[in-house]
C-alpha cells in the first residue's frame, strides 16, 4: 500500500503564545508534530504493517520543519518529504497548502492518505477535504476505527459522542480523532534508524507552480490575545442575601438582565 501522513508542525501547547504587530512571536519557541497527526502517523504504521506497503510523511514548512519529520521517521514511518516554501511564499492558507499538495499528489499512486482532524493552531480542518475533493477521491473526517481488507474500508466516525459506520474504498483520504489509536513515542532504536532514512526536499518550482498559482484565498486582519478573565466575586449572607445580591449585579453592572 501507499499511505502518506499528512504532517504540520505547530507551537507546543505548553508554550506562552506572545503577539506583536499582529503576528506571533517564534523566536526561540518549541515546535511539535501537530498533535492530532500524531494519531494519523500511528495509524499509516499499524496499516502498513498489517498490509504491507511504505509510508511516507509530508509537510510543507521551512527547513526546521526536518525536526518534525525525523521524529515521524523515528516512529516508524519510512520516508519523509518536506515541500520547502521558504523563499517562495511569504504568507498561505488552507486553500495554499491544499493546492501545493494536490499538485504534488498528481502522478502519485495513493492508496491511503491520513491527515489529523485539526491542527491545534488555526483548527479550520479544511485541508483535508479540501486536498481529496482536488484529487476527486472520498474522505471521511474524524475517524476512530479504520478496518481494511482488499480495496474495501469500513470506518468508525466520531459524530459528537456517537460512531457512524461507513464503507468505503481505496483511495481514500481520512483525517484522524482522538480515540483512534494510542501514538507511540520514538524508541532509541527508532531514533537511531531514522537517521538513515530519506528526506526528500523539493521547492515550489519544482512542482511547476509560481506564487500567483498558490496565493491565499483568505487575509488575516488582526491578531490578539483573549483578555484576561478578572478575579470571581465571592458573594456573602444568607441565601436570600445571595441571591438579591447577584440579580443586582446581572442588572446593573452586567447588563445581563
Amino acid at each position: 500500500m501507499n499511505i502518506y501522513v499528512l504532517l504540520k508542525k505547530t507551537l507546543d501547547s505548553e508554550e506562552k503564545i506572545i503577539i506583536s504587530d499582529g503576528k506571533i512571536e517564534d523566536d526561540d519557541v518549541e515546535y511539535i508534530i501537530n498533535p492530532y497527526d500524531e494519531y494519523a502517523i500511528e495509524e499509516a504504521i499499524k496499516q502498513r504493517d498489517l498490509h504491507g506497503g511504505e509510508v511516507t510523511i509530508l509537510t510543507i514548512g521551512d527547513e526546521a520543519s526536518e525536526k518534525q519529520l525525523r521524529t515521524a521517521l523515528a516512529m516508524g514511518a519510512d520516508k519523509a518529504i518536506l515541500i520547502n516554501t521558504e523563499e517562495d511564499l511569504d504568507e498561505g492558507d488552507q486553500y495554499t497548502t491544499a493546492k501545493i499538495l494536490a499538485t504534488y499528489f498528481m502522478d502519485k499512486e495513493i492508496d491511503l492518505i491520513l491527515a489529523g482532524n485539526v491542527a491545534i493552531d488555526e483548527a479550520s480542518g479544511q485541508v483535508g477535504p479540501r486536498l481529496a475533493t482536488s484529487l476527486d477521491i472520498p474522505y471521511v473526517t474524524t475517524i476512530v476505527g479504520l478496518e481494511i481488507e482488499g480495496t474495501n474500508v469500513k470506518i468508525e466516525k466520531d459524530v459528537e459522542g456517537d460512531i457512524e459506520i461507513i464503507e468505503s474504498s481505496l483511495p481514500i483520504l481520512v483525517t484522524c480523532q482522538q480515540g483512534l489509536n494510542e501514538p507511540r513515542y520514538p524508541s532509541l532504536p527508532g531514533i537511531m534508524k531514522s537517521r538513515s532514512k530519506p528526506l526528500e526536499e523539493i521547492e515550489i518550482d519544482d512542482l511547476a507552480l509560481d506564487e500567483e498559482d498558490v496565493k491565499a484565498k483568505t487575509k488575516t486582519i488582526d491578531m490578539f490575545l483573549q483578555p484576561e478573565k478578572s478575579a470571581g466575586k465571592m458573594l456573602e449572607g444568607e441565601p436570600k442575601e445571595q441571591v438579591k445580591e447577584l440579580v443586582s449585579l446581572l442588572k446593573n453592572k452586567d447588563k445581563i438582565l
